[in-house]
C-alpha cells in the first residue's frame, strides 16, 4: 500500500495540502491519506480528502515519535517528537516495514506538506 502523509498548519487550506499532495506524490500512484489523529475535524483536511477520494488513516501521536524521518522540522519535533508529521504519518499508516518513496514536500505557501511511503 501506498501511503500519503500529511502535516499542516492550522491556517492551512485545501489547496495547500493540495500543493503539497501534487508535489509529493507526482508519479506514484497512492491509495490511501495519512495525518496525526488530532488534526481530525480541520475543515482543509476534510475539504481535501472528499476531493480525493481516498481512505484517511488517524494516527495516534505517540505512533509518529517512533517512526524514522528523513527530514526534521523543529515544530513537528517540539509538537509530537517526530521530524516530520508528514513522513512518520506515511511511515506509520503504510505498515510493517514501510519506507519512504518521497521525503516530505512542502506547499508554495509553506502551510501543508506531504511525504509518501510504501508498504514492506
Amino acid at each position: 500500500m501506498i501511503v500519503a502523509g500529511l502535516g499542516f498548519s492550522s491556517t492551512a487550506t485545501a489547496d495547500s495540502l493540495r500543493a503539497a499532495f501534487d508535489k509529493a506524490c507526482c508519479g506514484h500512484t497512492v491509495d490511501a491519506l495519512a495525518t496525526v489523529l488530532d488534526k481530525t475535524g480541520h475543515a482543509a483536511l476534510a475539504e481535501f480528502v472528499a476531493t480525493t477520494a481516498l481512505p484517511l488513516h488517524l494516527v495516534a501521536p505517540e505512533d509518529l515519535a517512533a517512526q524514522r524521518t528523513l527530514t526534521c522540522s523543529p515544530r513537528s519535533g517540539a509538537a509530537y517528537g517526530t521530524g516530520s508529521v508528514a513522513e512518520a504519518s506515511a511511515i506509520a499508516a503504510a505498515g510493517s516495514g514501510a519506507r519512504l518513496l518521497s521525503p516530505r514536500q512542502i506547499s508554495d505557501d509553506r502551510l501543508a506538506t506531504c511525504a509518501v511511503a510504501i508498504g514492506g
